[in-house]
């Protein structure tokens, strides 16, 4: 373990689960945004003054200027998220700071998250909790909250990544048919008998369900829009665990509104956590916090795996994960 005098100096913009924060404090001269608030860019700049790794989550904006005004202290951002779209990567790279995040190890909690979306917009989930909690239950009734079956159905997943596959995989346990598109058409062994698409448009005319699993990006912005959603079926189901913004919510909302589409499952939205309000009103919404990879022992393994990675980098070497390497000096290390 290094002296207090020879630890690199460290900020967390949010909170990490308490081991993992016990592991960086023994690693690094550590500051911590006590509050656990959302920091906007420029406290985030302020507060990190002299740092040379910076911890953040997919909730901070990591943009041209806090990297500007760390660097040339900042060596290595470390994202607790698989995507990185909210850091600036040109100007990382342009200012050779280093970039590390989470792959693999959130996909099955990240795949669990859908099949709940997935489930309880399909069997009316916010329906019958709300009718059973509001003392609104008079008892079993055959044609009482119907809903949509699984098996048989087509399950169409943009973005067959780690996390699409997970999610196929447990789709196809229930019955579905699966169905992707992608960039690019993957391996057979990667397919696993799955249908795979080359344009968007061609997959959405057979999505029952529609599952959002792609990486965010800004090519992707609204790339759900009113005319994607009228080449779905009839009363489908939407499901997106990505980015809020990949969905346009005038579009989804309006679907939803007038029965265009039977139910969506959100765990992401634009503009989150101020979410647009009229999805509150919504009955065939099924909606949750963003918590695709809300479980302990995701959490601590995205934690390590970043802690991994930086320990990689003191050693000389170069971890799996880092995206784009430090070169503001004449080695990796960080000191």
């Amino acid at each position: 373990m290094a002296s207090s005098a020879t630890k690199p100096k460290a900020y967390l913009c949010r909170r990490f689960t308490d081991n993992v924060e016990e592991a960086l404090r023994a690693r690094y001269e550590l500051r911590v945004n006590q509050d656990d608030g959302i920091l906007p860019p420029e406290d985030i700049a302020q507060l990190a003054q002299g740092s040379q790794v910076l911890f953040v989550s997919a909730t901070e904006q990591i943009n041209a200027s806090v990297l500007r005004r760390l660097a040339p202290t900042l060596r290595y951002v470390a994202t607790l998220s698989v995507g990185y779209d909210h850091i600036d990567m040109a100007a990382a790279q342009e200012l050779g700071v280093g970039v590390l995040h989470t792959p693999d190890v959130l996909s099955d909690a990240c795949a669990e998250i859908a099949m709940m979306l997935m489930l309880n917009a399909c069997r009316r989930g916010y329906e019958a909790d709300r009718m059973v909690r509001g003392g609104g239950w008079t008892g079993w009734s055959p044609t009482q909250l119907l809903g949509k079956g699984l098996k048989g159905k087509r399950a169409v997943v943009l973005g067959m990544g780690r996390i699409g596959r997970e999610i196929a995989a447990r789709a196809r346990a229930f019955g579905m048919e699966i169905h992707y598109h992608n960039r690019r058409r993957l391996p057979p062994e990667q397919e696993a008998g799955a249908t795979y698409h080359a344009t968007l448009d061609d997959a959405l005319r057979l999505a029952d369900v529609l599952i959002i699993a792609a990486p965010g990006s800004p090519q992707l912005k609204g790339v759900i829009d009113a005319a994607r959603i009228a080449l779905m079926p009839q009363r489908a189901v939407l499901v997106n665990i990505s980015r809020g913004e990949l969905v346009e919510d005038e579009a989804l909302i309006s679907a939803l509104s007038t029965g265009r589409l039977f139910a969506a499952g959100l765990d992401v939205f634009a503009n989150e956590p101020a979410i647009d309000p009229r999805y509150r009103d919504l009955d065939n919404v099924f909606l949750s916090p963003h918590i695709g990879s809300a479980t302990k022992e995701t959490r601590d393994a995205m934690g390590w795996l970043l802690i991994d990675g930086l320990d990689a980098l003191l050693q000389g070497r170069r971890p799996d994960n880092l995206l784009i390497p430090a070169n503001n000096h004449s080695t990796e290390t960080i000191q």
